[in-house]
């Protein structure tokens, strides 16, 4: 029994939460609001007839099927989303450049108001000081509130968290926002530390701490969870509004099930960008706590000075993802004696 639950905690859970209980949910839409449009249909017909335990029993073995299929597939889904399949080259481009106006407008807001909450607050600061003249009734005059100038700090905070959710650099933004979202946390360890953790992303999760693998696996699964939903529900209207052509048909509960599965595909969409977040924060202490174990591991020593540590890991990464050349025995400086492994 031990073994079953560290099964199902582990990457079982992932796929159970992920993608099996979202279609099953899918699933369960399709038999309550188009199965009586579809009893003219013979397989339909066998199946809304049966007993409810041949019900269940076919519900979950079709949700598993499905969810398996779906997180086989996962790759090419995301990447439909993230803009990197299926996107014609002037969209891209098109909406490559309005998500790079986005992130510089973002910017370029909250510098402005973090220096306008400084000098407020500054302000503020001198007033309480060295009070103005008084006014007509002997009282000095109330201080400025830089609440009434500029966002509070929790508005600052959200505009952060948007434009947190871009990546570093110009020329990894995408044309989508969940592409964005979710390349910001690929491109994390190459920009602070040159190593390309989607390079070594087998090696990085193999030397990990444990604990540091589980966050990211879970993490993920929030966003896997919206996105077997948006998927599901864009099949669903699909399905919806070819059924209104059966004679059996209620056009109008299919026409309202299409209508509010619409609705909610953005809401899930805005909601797998959100999760990303703490994937976000799982990827980044991956790379944090890892790197050193990776480095180990490698038999290398990681440098005490950060820009040495970068020009490792840059020809690490150079290594793994293009064949051998001369130059790599640049890496020798960096290699640990046999039997040691410590930093220097």
């Amino acid at each position: 029994m031990g073994d079953i639950a560290k099964g199902v905690l582990g990457g079982g859970w992932s796929l159970l939460v992920g993608w099996i209980l979202p279609t099953a949910i899918n699933l369960g839409i399709l038999a309550i609001t188009m199965g009586p449009s579809l009893r003219q249909v013979p397989v339909a017909n066998q199946i809304f007839t049966a007993s409810p335990g041949a019900k269940a029993l076919l519900l979950l073995i079709a949700s598993v099927l499905t969810g398996l299929i779906l997180n086989a597939l996962q790759v090419p889904l995301y990447r439909v989303l993230e803009g990197y399949l299926l996107w014609p080259a002037r969209l891209y481009a098109r909406r490559s450049r309005h998500h790079r106006k986005r992130r510089s407008d973002l910017a370029d807001v909250l510098t402005r108001t973090r220096r306008a909450r400084r000098s407020a607050a500054e302000r503020m600061q001198s007033a309480g000081t060295a009070q103005g003249p008084p006014t007509p009734d002997g009282e000095a005059p109330p201080a400025p509130d830089p609440r009434n100038e500029v966002l509070t700090a929790t508005q600052q905070a959200l505009l952060g968290e948007r434009l947190a959710r871009y990546p570093v650099q110009d020329d990894q933004v995408t044309p989508t926002r969940l592409g964005n979202a979710i390349r910001r946390l690929e491109e994390y360890g190459y920009d602070r530390y040159r190593l390309d953790s989607q390079v070594l992303w087998n090696e990085l999760t193999a030397m990990a701490p444990e604990q540091a693998r589980r966050q990211v696996d879970t993490a993920r699964t929030s966003v896997d969870f919206f996105i077997a939903l948006l998927y599901g529900h864009t099949v669903l209207v699909a399905m919806a509004l070819c059924a209104t052509s059966v004679d059996s048909a209620d056009p109008p509960v299919l026409l309202g099930t299409a209508g509010v599965l619409c609705a909610l595909c953005p809401l899930w969409y805005r909601a797998a960008v959100a999760a990303t977040d703490e994937w976000a924060a799982a990827v980044r202490a991956l790379v944090n706590l890892g790197r050193h174990p990776l480095a180990q591991a490698m038999g290398l020593d990681l440098p005490q000075d950060i820009a040495e540590e970068r020009e490792m890991w840059r020809m690490v990464s150079r290594m793994s993802r293009s064949r051998f050349h001369d130059r790599a025995v640049a890496l020798n400086r960096f290699r640990s004696p046999p039997g040691m492994g410590e930093p220097r």
